[in-house]
């Protein structure tokens, strides 16, 4: 209600209106927030409840027709803000929920939700949307599909036989990656496959252009060990489909591996690692050579422009060239690679877990180089640059 005062009489009239619904705990505000925080917990229950009359008793049902196929363990609002409208308030919540089966802990999202009122002053909910600068959810994109699959839980709001394609892609990607990992984690995984580029970068609150040519994405949501998130994987359509068969085991291994490792990704982990080691367990058992895998940097070391560094944070910028970020990742890979290749998997999984364990990046890599490798960062980038040129020249 910002704006230029112009008088005494006009304020008050502003004022007698905002009393009722805002302040600072007057009773009337009390008595309207606890009223509508009662409508969205009736709301919610009915949700859970698969109670589609009691849910419409509520307001508008169109959350419910486009939620139903969601397996749903929790769903409740928290009301943080009331605001009246000309046709009635607006209201800003925290939407805490969980995925049956999936979320150890509540996925929490900020809503706004619009309200009307009855004639015998009933409050309603008539829409129920993104609050400003948050993420859209897939459910805001239409009615939610589901389908489970042994290890996966694919959601869509496309057709149903599409999206099962995907389960199996993730149904094979989970035991794979516990393989090389190990199985200290949820062993499932959560993939949304919106319609378009656009619907993606609308779940992910930036722009669409940012993810061109990116297949997909592993979005931290809810909670899998406690202090680290689980994810949801994401995935672009349009890219995605441009892939092979094997290119699109190989993403959904790829992104599989971030969830697996959510817990021991900190702020101390370089992306040439956390990237390369999902690179390196979604290359497994592929087949592809070195220079298959990693093509732009073959073609780097081939006319002369071999790497002297390992590949930067910004460097993965989505925003970055192309044939660039294609660099990095493949430069990460070979790292993993040759640590896997020189070491074992049991010592590169060690080392990944060692870099994660520490709480800044500021001497993370060189402790757990000295500690896990037994070398320097030094030695170790002058071995990763001649394996390099080894496998790709």
């Amino acid at each position: 209600m910002a704006g230029r005062r112009r008088g005494w009489s006009i304020g008050a009239v502003v004022l007698g209106l905002l009393l009722p619904l805002t302040g600072c705990g007057g009773t009337g505000t009390d008595a309207a927030r606890a009223e509508v925080q009662h409508l969205l917990d009736r709301r919610s229950a009915a949700l859970l409840g698969h109670d589609e009359t009691a849910y419409g008793a509520t307001g508008s049902r169109t959350e419910y027709t486009r939620l139903r196929a969601l397996p749903l363990a929790s769903w409740s609002y928290q009301v943080t803000a009331l605001r009246r409208t000309s046709s009635g308030a607006t209201a800003d919540a925290d939407l805490n929920f969980r995925v049956a089966g999936y979320d150890r802990a509540p996925v929490d999202v900020r809503r706004t939700l619009a309200l009307g009122r009855t004639a015998d002053g009933m409050w309603y909910v008539t829409s129920d949307r993104p609050a400003k600068g948050a993420g859209q959810q897939l459910w805001d994109q239409g009615p939610v599909t589901a389908v489970k699959g042994a290890h996966s839980l694919v959601l869509g709001t496309g057709r149903t036989a599409a999206l099962s394609g995907y389960a199996a892609l993730a149904d094979r990607a989970v035991p794979a990656v516990s393989r090389a990992w190990g199985t200290g984690w949820s062993r499932h995984v959560v993939v949304l496959v919106p319609r378009s580029l656009q619907a993606m970068g609308a779940l992910l609150g930036s722009p669409a252009a940012n993810y061109r040519g990116i297949a997909a994405v592993t979005t931290g949501e809810a909670g899998g060990s406690g202090r680290a998130p689980a994810d949801r994987v994401v995935v672009n359509p349009e890219a995605y489909a441009a892939l092979g068969d094997i290119g699109k085991q190989v993403v959904l291994t790829h992104e599989t591996t971030h969830v697996a490792t959510r817990a021991h990704t900190t702020a101390a982990t370089p992306l040439w690692l956390s990237e390369g080691y999902a690179d390196w367990i979604g290359y497994l058992g592929t087949g592809r050579t070195p220079a298959e895998a990693a093509p732009e940097l073959s073609r780097a070391v081939r006319d002369g422009h071999a790497p002297t560094r390992l590949p930067s944070d910004k460097d993965f910028g989505f925003t970055s060239d192309p044939a660039e970020l294609a660099q990095a990742y493949e430069g990460g890979w070979l790292a993993c690679r040759m640590v896997a290749a020189h070491l074992g998997t049991a010592r590169l999984g060690a080392f990944y877990r060692a870099v994660g364990a520490h709480d800044k990046r500021a001497g993370a890599v060189e402790d757990a180089l000295k500690k896990v490798l037994g070398t320097t960062p030094e030695a170790f980038t002058e071995r990763w640059r001649a394996y390099v040129r080894t496998q790709l020249g």
